[in-house]
């Protein structure tokens, strides 16, 4: 525009310079004017006519030509009406997303700068996958779907090359090499900045864009990670762990720092990241290190069951505890008193959190570190092994507006897991939920977590009271653990607050005369409980070596008065897969109790608890030994299983 010079362009409208535009000029005939053709057609600067136009009488006032009016009709391009609107249309045409979330992601778009509507339909539940195919058809770009496990599904080559965190922070995947061009798959179509930035890391001049979605991008991200571990000479490492290595145990503070040095050796380093790497990779739930008198063992809880997997040198104990403490912000001179703190790790490109614990022995110092993995949590309600009945009740029994529901059983039976659960088959976006923990082990998008501090005065009955002034609908409790934190809880739950809290009783009856010995009123108990949930875990049969056996006599009969009928037994011979145990991962067995109006008035009368619990079986509650059962005939774990984690009752 530096060249443009506004009299040529008053000459070619037929308006000679300096005489006023605005003014009609004498004698003028438009069609005699360069502005027409003979067709009445107005010349087009960009080259091309714009169709016919009908031509002004002399007379008319459209006969004054304005520059403006000149400009006005330069050409521009069409634009495709492709908007969001369209995204949440088709979306709702196609059974992609409901009127309820293309609503809410609607709302929430102007409070939303920098995130696509299609980003917003997904968190409000969309179908991740078909909006992403909208985006695609939309964009005219290709839809991919990635299979993690498939070998060929990215270029480790080239995924190293850009990096585990650019691609997980950017949402983006290599995929394949075509010929001299990369197909990259990326979440958003048009950030061309990113594009140009993929060119210039991977060198290359030309890309091939094609959309995906987040989750294939995660679990190839976790796929890679896993592929991408560092295997450990063990006979290396502990060959450079020489006496100048061990760390004695020094009863001076003052030695405290050279203490730390120590820890920090290159070995003690890498044999720490090492444990915590086996562990993850093995999918153990806790690391073990205990020290003995003469020797030194890591243990793994794998499906609940503890096994030994290393067995490092002895003198290397102070080294490795003092290294995790250093992890763990703890005092590495306080030897005598236990000590808890939290380590955050990326493994295997998966962020996760350690819980850690020291406690003195006469042995030394014992280390458990707890590994919270968000993908333990990260399931459905459909995959914790509910029976379909006891599914549907629990889910209704959740979408009550008050009341106490209860989950009991022994640390680790899969409490927290199940409480999470619900949790997130709950709507986020329209209840206010808050939690009360002790600790908090996960963190959720969306919900207040509250973590007690008892030393300042902050126990869960102060918090709950706390939260009952935030305007809850939802209220999540650690635990329930005396007097004045039940007694809030039942006040909370008969002013029309839902209670989600657990109890470490050993079955559902018990529940309700425990809450008795606490010292809450039976009424009161019976008014506001809603359900109680029993829960244990038992290990799953190895999909991997499961073989079918005949059933004995003896113990065919014991399985028919439990309504087990199977003429074989499934069962896992041991593989590579299950570390020859038989069995891979764990489901749970329930025993799940919803009060009536008849139980009820059986709790106002404070009964004892065997009697109680003959009167629910009754009532038809499936105990969990029944529960587990039920298992054993579809297959899904032994009869060993069930009899290890459950009880006899009446």
């Amino acid at each position: 525009m530096s060249n443009f010079r506004f009299d040529e362009l008053m000459n070619d409208l037929g308006i000679p310079a300096g005489r006023d535009p605005s003014r009609p000029a004498p004698d003028s005939n438009p069609s005699d004017s360069p502005a027409s053709d003979e067709a009445g057609r107005r010349p087009d600067l960009a080259g091309e006519g714009l169709g016919e136009i009908d031509a002004p009488t002399p007379t008319s006032s459209a006969s004054v030509i304005r520059p403006g009016d000149a400009l006005s009709e330069l050409w521009t391009p069409e634009v495709e009406d492709r908007t969001e609107t369209d995204l949440g249309a088709l979306a709702l045409d196609r059974g992609y997303a409901d009127s309820q979330q293309i609503e809410s992601a609607r709302r929430m778009e102007p409070q939303s700068a920098g995130r696509s509507f299609a980003a917003l339909l997904i968190d409000a539940g969309a179908n991740e996958a078909g909006i992403q195919s909208l985006v695609a058809e939309i964009s005219r770009l290709p839809f991919e779907r990635i299979d993690a496990g498939h070998p060929e599904s990215h270029e480790s080559e080239l995924m190293q090359k850009l990096g585990v965190e650019y691609c997980r922070e950017r949402s983006v995947l290599p995929i394949r090499r075509e010929g001299s061009r990369i197909v990259v798959g990326t979440t958003t179509p048009d950030d061309l900045f990113l594009m140009e930035d993929l060119k210039r890391r991977l060198g290359v001049a030309v890309l091939k864009h094609v959309i995906i979605i987040e989750s294939d991008i995660l679990a190839v991200i976790e796929r890679h990670g896993e592929e991408s571990v560092d295997e450990i000479d063990m006979n290396d490492l502990l060959a450079d762990v020489d006496d100048d290595d061990s760390v004695e145990i020094k009863e001076n503070d003052e030695d405290a720092e050279d203490f730390q040095d120590e820890a920090e050796s290159s070995p003690v380093v890498r044999y720490v990241n090492h444990i915590i790497q086996t562990a993850v990779k093995e999918g153990a739930s806790d690391i073990h290190i205990e020290p003995g008198e003469e020797s030194l063992k890591v243990r793994f809880r794998i499906d609940g069951v503890l096994f030994e997997m290393m067995n490092p040198p002895r003198k290397m104990h102070g080294a490795l505890t003092s290294r995790i403490k250093i992890m763990a912000n703890l005092d590495i001179a306080e030897r005598r008193l236990p000590q808890d703190g939290r380590i955050r790790v990326n493994v295997m490109g998966r962020r996760m959190d350690l819980r850690v614990s020291t406690i003195p022995t006469p042995g030394g110092e014992k280390t458990v570190m707890r590994i919270l993995d968000t993908r333990s949590i990260n399931v459905t309600l459909n995959d914790l092994g509910f029976s379909e009945d006891s599914l549907t009740t629990w889910k209704n029994q959740i979408s009550q507006p008050h009341g106490i529901i209860l989950v009991t059983g022994p640390t680790g039976s899969g409490k927290t897991t199940t409480l999470y659960s619900s949790i997130r088959q709950m709507d986020r976006r329209q209840l206010n939920i808050s939690t009360v923990e002790d600790p908090i082990e996960y963190h959720l998008d969306g919900i207040t977590q509250i973590q007690t501090h008892d030393m300042i005065g902050l126990g869960f009955s102060t918090a709950l009271k706390a939260l009952l002034r935030q305007d809850p609908d939802v209220v999540l409790l650690g635990e329930i653990r005396d007097i004045d934190t039940a007694t809030t809880a039942v006040q909370a739950a008969l002013t029309g607050h839902l209670v989600l809290s657990t109890l470490h009783t050993n079955d559902a009856p018990s529940s309700v005369t425990r809450l008795i010995n606490i010292g809450i009123e039976p009424f009161l108990v019976g008014a506001a409980l809603n359900a109680i949930l029993a829960q244990r875990l038992v290990r799953r049969t190895c999909p991997d070596c499961i073989v079918e056996e005949s059933v004995p006599e003896d113990v065919a009969e014991f399985l028919a008065v439990h309504g087990v009928t199977r003429k074989t037994l499934s069962r896992g011979v041991g593989c590579a897969n299950c570390r020859e145990t038989g069995y891979a991962g764990r489901g749970g067995i329930y025993e799940l109790l919803v009060l009536d109006d008849f139980l009820r008035d059986r709790i106002a009368s404070s009964p004892n608890v065997t009697e109680f619990r003959r009167v629910c079986i009754e009532r038809g509650m499936t105990t969990l030994r029944d529960d587990g059962f039920n298992k054993i005939q579809q297959g899904l774990t032994t009869l060993e299983e069930v009899l290890r984690v459950t009880e006899a009752t009446i």
